[in-house]
């Protein structure tokens, strides 16, 4: 009786996210993630074709964090530095008022795309709640890591690496 009831819980357990996308846990290091469609402030879309065969570093910020602009000033050289490699940069903010981050991001001169979906790819990346949060998900699709707080710009840039086969490695 009780090998069937762990069986019953182990089934439902594997079907609940999957009929429930809501209630699915984000995944673990080296697991793959499910990205959601998310509308970007330029009014396009990003979702698992735009992070298909990328690497994807993802950060969630806000406007009114300073931790935040000095790590994004980074992730701006990041996007600039990855140009021709296979690798997007998604910002997600965590205000609600689309012209407030769009003026914040035309001054600061951000040219990464911008979201303000945070619920959905936090569900999708990670239950962490604190600001800046860096996300990596490698061109396979799998989780990488998880960078709480802000990072040095050396670091951000590194990530670079994750746009290279395993087998090149990064030139300075």
């Amino acid at each position: 009786m009780k090998r069937r009831q762990a069986l019953n819980l182990i089934t439902l357990a594997t079907l609940v996210p999957l009929l429930h996308p809501a209630l699915a846990a984000a995944p673990l290091r080296g697991q793959p993630v499910v990205w959601p469609e998310v509308a970007l402030l330029d009014g396009g879309h990003f979702g698992a074709a735009t992070a298909a065969g990328q690497a994807v570093v993802v950060v969630f910020w806000s406007t009114t964090c300073p931790f935040c602009r000095r790590h994004n000033q980074h992730l701006e050289k990041l996007q600039r530095a990855a140009a021709g490699l296979p690798l997007k940069v998604l910002a997600v903010a965590r205000e609600r008022d689309a012209a407030r981050v769009r003026r914040y991001a035309a001054q600061q001169g951000y040219s990464f795309p911008i979201t303000l979906e945070h619920a959905p790819l936090a569900d999708a990346l990670s239950a962490r709640k604190l600001i800046p949060l860096t996300v990596t998900v490698d061109r396979l699709g799998l989780l990488q890591q998880v960078y709480p707080g802000e990072m040095f710009e050396e670091d951000v840039l590194d990530l670079r690496r994750l746009a290279q086969p395993a087998t090149e490695k990064v030139r300075p």
